[in-house]
């Protein structure tokens, strides 16, 4: 893409208004992609976090989950990007979207519902998620 986050081949798709001078608002809208978690389980105060975050550093609007099954944070600048990728990443949180390797995985809830569950879902899906 024509913006990113330094170490990462995806997570943020760059949008560049061609109207800048008439709409300056919307100037740069970028989308950043949070990988979801697995079982898709958030707690209040995740979810509080990640909208304080988005007041800060966007526009405020999301989208629980995209396509992809990511947390999708819609509209904020280039000078945004890295702040945003730097207090995820050291909240817990990994960019999402399309790298090099693979697309997000994600799973069912697995164990954490099913008293029958014969594989551990939400593990095998972190585990994914950290090899690639």
């Amino acid at each position: 893409g024509i913006v990113g986050v330094r170490g990462y081949g995806g997570g943020v798709i760059g949008r560049y208004s061609q109207l800048a001078d008439q709409f300056p608002g919307v100037a740069h809208f970028h989308t950043v992609r949070v990988n979801q978690t697995s079982g898709l389980f958030y707690t209040s105060e995740t979810i509080k976090f990640i909208c304080d975050l988005w007041d800060k550093y966007g526009s405020g609007l999301t989208n629980f989950h995209g396509s992809t099954g990511d947390m999708v944070l819609l509209g904020t600048t280039t000078d945004n990007l890295e702040p945003i990728a730097t207090i995820l990443s050291i909240n817990g949180f990994d960019l999402g979207g399309s790298g090099s390797a693979m697309r997000t995985p994600s799973c069912c809830v697995g164990p954490a519902r099913c008293e029958w569950s014969m594989i551990d879902t939400l593990d095998i899906t972190y585990d994914l998620t950290q090899e690639f």
